[in-house]
């Protein structure tokens, strides 16, 4: 028995009608359709599977007892269409038929798993759809838009998808790839241009109404073919369901029963309920490392949000929303400078969409902009680092802090976060302001943590200034004072700010010392994406020295670290140094293409130089240098081929480093970059082992080896459990 599950919509009965046309030859006695949407009991099951197989049974037996009998020696495919409001009796019927017949084959199709005893599953998906943003460039390119081509030529043959692929490719996306939604939204072609349509499917439920009087009841509108679903769920189902879509793209469970439980919904009991949305297709769980997560499709979510709004739960649910992603962000900055920064990553990004709906409901009722402030000063790592997104934090900013102008410890916070983002988009102007108003309001409140900041800010300001001194006495301030507070992770920005500053000035020594410092600090702590900026800035301080082969194997050990996560600056930054390190090696083509690959990444996160501005000083001099030696045309020729590569290419060439001049290559960085622990969990990946196995075999939590693992391919700049089993290989 194989079961067909999936939306309304999604195809579910074309796909069983088409295998069973294909495999049908393979049967003796053909292929039986059986439609069971019409029936409203178990009961009446085994007459519409006899009346279907044309049997006429006149014999005294139980229906079920004789259609046993008469299926006994028969070899067919029986095709049971619309289970899901019938699943008990029909998991029973199959149990009885598959025994009682063992050359009968069935293919059931419904909206929840049957849970018949030999069931297989298989989940229909959507059809495949343009991302948002991203048009096809041919209607087959993508199965949605091919669908809506194949059915336009068929109501408006007049119609172009080529000429307006941007429109069909966006309306596919907003309709989440479903043939039913797609097919009614075509129909809707005789009077709309597409355009139209688009514009008009926030109301998508009535406008898609199909006249067609051939649909079985449940697809004459999209509303319908929901509400089917829905009809389905127990009170519970629907109320929880309802609840979860006040989550904007996909959501874990934790988040779940934080905010959707309660009034009487016990957290106990949101787990057993997502399973059973995930059984009926309400919910589709999506993977991620580690974690289990779960969504709508759009516009299931939508039909959803409309139970929720009519609930009149829908304020204090938003509320609740909010307040566990102020939580959340509060948690991210607390652990962020220590084992856990990998999986803040993870978590951070998929609950992107989530974090901005906090932040829009924050900033959109009365009073509570100062949540908003706490939310976004909170996420600084996030928007810097991870997003490479500061005018979208800088955009939050702004807006929060004109909603938000009381003197609270947030507004101090998210003041020095501005003047950060400010000086990292290189301006520079605006960020003294924003420090004197921090620092002003951080005497009055009594807020040393703001303090610390200030000073730090400042100093940085002063350094972009070129006014080094001031500099230097600022952010030794600073490192002072986040001591005094406890502060870590202030401790270790500062020090990393003072190795740039002292090795700019030409203080080897004491660049090297707190360089050391810088790192050691990182390894304490199991930070490993901060060890990959670290290990930046160490590598800084020795091309500063002219020790050029020990800068490039520092640099190119945190560089693969970055990729893996998408620091876009920081890959920036370690092409521009591992440029300069050719220039100094005389490898002047390097050079260029390593320059041209810098120039492109700066520009994609916003900036035409270094972001660290007094290093356009060193940039223009090592360009120079290399220009001289190259020659205008050959300089140019080897800058293009540079700018031209992808992201991944231009971290590929810059690891693919000429052995001859001895200067140690990806590998041997990689290796000594993992613990012992890390090479022993890479071994049993290579074994094919899951992390559960993993756990059982060295005796440690299940989390834990989740943890190695997202470690080692971090470390190694991989994405995968192949990649580890290869790298693993290729060193044996």
């Amino acid at each position: 028995m194989l079961t067909l599950t999936g939306v309304g919509g999604v195809g579910k009965t074309r796909l069983a009608l088409r295998l069973a046309a294909e495999a049908g030859r393979a049967f003796r006695d053909g292929v039986r359709l059986v439609d069971l949407t019409t029936l409203r009991n178990g009961e009446a099951l085994p007459h519409a599977v006899s009346e279907a197989l044309g049997l006429r049974d006149e014999s005294p037996q139980r229906p079920m007892s004789s259609l046993m009998e008469l299926l006994e020696g028969r070899q067919l495919l029986l095709v049971l269409d619309g289970c899901e409001h019938l699943p008990q009796a029909v998991a029973m019927l199959a149990g009885k038929l598959l025994g009682a017949a063992p050359e009968v084959r069935i293919l059931a199709t419904s909206r929840e798993i049957l849970g018949a005893e030999g069931e297989y599953v298989l989940t229909v998906p959507p059809l495949s759809f343009p991302e948002p943003g991203r048009p096809a460039t041919a209607p087959a390119q993508y199965d949605a838009v091919d669908l809506f081509a194949e059915r336009a030529a068929a109501v408006q043959p007049a119609f172009s998808v080529a000429g307006n692929i941007e429109a069909v490719s966006a309306l596919c996306a907003r309709l989440d790839g479903i043939p039913l939604a797609i097919e009614l939204a075509v129909a809707r072609l005789r009077a709309l241009s597409v355009t139209q349509i688009l514009d008009r499917l926030d109301d998508r439920f009535e406008l898609l109404t199909s006249q067609r009087r051939t649909l079985v009841p449940r697809h004459q509108t999209l509303r319908a073919a929901i509400d089917w679903s829905f009809e389905l769920c127990s009170a519970d189902e629907r109320t929880l369901a309802a609840r979860l879509s006040v989550f904007s793209g996909d959501f874990d469970l934790e988040a779940a029963e934080q905010v959707c439980s309660g009034d009487g919904i016990p957290a106990q009991d949101v787990f057993d309920l997502i399973v059973a949305l995930l059984d009926k297709s309400i919910l589709v769980r999506t993977e991620t490392t580690g974690t289990a997560r779960y969504r709508f499709l759009e516009t299931i979510r939508e039909y959803a949000q409309s139970i929720l709004a009519s609930s009149g739960e829908e304020p204090a649910l938003r509320r609740r929303h909010r307040d566990h992603y102020r939580r959340l962000a509060g948690r991210a900055l607390q652990e962020w400078f220590g084992p856990h920064q990998l999986e803040w990553v993870h978590r951070l990004r998929h609950d992107r969409a989530n974090l901005r709906a906090a932040l829009e409901f924050s900033l959109g009722e009365p009073g509570e902009a100062g949540a908003a402030l706490e939310i976004v000063a909170s996420l600084w790592h996030y928007w810097i680092s991870l997003a490479g997104s500061f005018n979208e934090g800088r955009h939050w900013l702004e807006r929060a802090l004109e909603l938000a102008p009381e003197a609270t410890p947030a507004r101090a916070d998210a003041l020095w976060v501005a003047a950060w983002f400010a000086l990292r988009q290189g301006d520079v102007d605006a960020a003294p302001p924003l420090l004197r108003e921090c620092r002003d309001l951080a005497q009055r409140l009594g807020y040393p943590t703001a303090m610390a900041a200030a000073a730090h800010f400042s100093g940085l300001t002063a350094y972009f200034r070129s006014d080094f001194q001031s500099a230097l006495t600022l952010l030794e301030e600073a490192r002072e004072r986040y001591h005094a507070n406890g502060d870590e992770a202030g401790v270790w920005m500062a020090l990393f700010h003072l190795v740039i500053v002292h090795s700019t000035l030409g203080d080897d020594v004491l660049a090297e010392s707190l360089a050391a410092q810088c790192l050691a600090m990182c390894e304490d702590r199991s930070a490993y994406l901060s060890r990959s900026n670290a290990l930046w800035v160490v590598g800084l301080a020795r091309w500063f020295q002219g020790e050029q082969a020990q800068a490039a194997e520092l640099v190119e050990k945190g560089l693969g670290v970055m990729r893996s996560h998408d620091d876009r600056w920081g890959v920036a930054e370690c092409l521009e140094v591992l440029a300069w390190v050719a220039a100094a090696g005389g490898k002047g083509e390097r050079a260029a293409r390593l320059f041209g690959a810098a120039g492109t990444v700066w520009q994609s996160i916003g900036t035409a130089l270094p972001g660290l501005l007094p290093f356009a000083d060193f940039h223009n001099i090592c360009e120079a240098r290399v220009r001289r030696a190259l020659g205008d045309r050959a300089y140019t020729t080897a800058f293009q081929q540079g700018a031209g590569l992808s992201l991944e290419q231009a971290v590929d060439y810059a690891l693919d480093v000429d052995r001859r001049d001895g200067t140690p290559g990806e590998r041997s960085g990689r290796v000594s970059a993992l613990t012992p622990r890390e090479l022993e969990v890479a071994e049993l990946v290579a074994q094919g082992m899951s992390n559960k196995e993993i756990a059982a075999k060295l005796v440690i939590a299940q989390r834990t080896a989740e943890g190695h693992v997202e470690h080692i391919l971090a470390k190694l700049g991989l994405s995968s459990r192949v990649q580890i089993a290869t790298w693993v290989t290729g060193r044996r």
